[in-house]
């Protein structure tokens, strides 16, 4: 426990210690948010769907923690190639552990990243249900950020090119935000983009931070907490196997 606690506060300094880090990766969210909120706001609001803010704010939190938790992986590469991981391996301790902490760690940050985007979505218009709703929203951001945490490790354990794991990264992350609903109803999807929804693991992330944060839900809240446990415990399992075969 102490080697995971120890390996979770690593990943933690090294976020908070690094504030370009910080500023730069709230680029992208703030700009789809304020783009496609105040651009596509008015037709949204046209077609009888609402507040097209209160609409995409979830999908923009779940995007944050996509991109922070998934990249978290690149660290593993990079520890590798400085030599930290080699030290971290080495030592008596159990590498299921060391998988844990680092896991542990990156979906952490994954979550501090989701509510720093929550709270910009503030000035934005967005308004949650209720404060209750936004502790509700934690739990399913831990599940998100564990899961693609997870995920990240995974493939990054099985690599150790840098560049190789953007190109997998970016070939996964794009496909997994634009087809999980964040930017659009599910409702009366053609039948091959509904399948292909339904199997984005990110569709579960958005309609349940929905269900909590704004109170409509396409699959039910149940249902997407279940099916990130799953797939998290899946990930974790597959995650933990395949850090434990890293050759040092």
């Amino acid at each position: 426990m102490n080697t995971i606690y120890i390996l979770w506060l690593r990943q933690l300094k090294r976020y908070l210690r690094s504030r370009s880090r910080i500023v730069g990766s709230l680029g992208q969210p703030v700009l789809f948010l304020v783009a496609l909120g105040f651009g596509f706001g008015p037709v949204f609001q046209k077609a009888g769907q609402g507040n097209y803010i209160e609409f995409l704010a979830p999908g923009i939190i779940a995007m944050s923690i996509l991109f922070t938790s998934i990249f978290s992986g690149i660290e593993i590469i990079w520890d590798r190639q400085f030599g930290f991981l080699k030290e971290t391996l080495v030592a008596p301790v159990s590498r299921l552990e060391i998988m844990i902490g680092r896991t542990l760690g990156g979906a952490t940050v994954a979550v501090l990243q989701g509510v720093i985007v929550m709270v910009i979505s503030f000035f934005a218009g967005f308004r949650p249900g209720g404060l209750g709703n936004i502790f509700a929203a934690f739990l399913v951001m831990f599940l998100i950020s564990l899961l693609f945490t997870a995920l990240g490790t995974a493939i990054a354990s099985e690599l150790d090119d840098m560049q190789g794991f953007q190109l997998i990264m970016n070939f996964l992350i794009m496909p997994l935000f634009f087809l999980s609903g964040a930017l659009f109803p599910l409702n009366d999807l053609p039948g091959v983009l509904a399948l292909i929804v339904k199997i984005d693991p990110l569709s579960y992330g958005v309609d349940g931070l929905r269900a909590t944060l704004v109170g409509t839900s396409h699959f039910g809240l149940s249902a997407d907490l279940l099916v990130l446990s799953i797939i998290t415990a899946i990930l974790l399992g597959t995650g933990s196997y395949l850090f434990s075969r890293i050759q040092i």
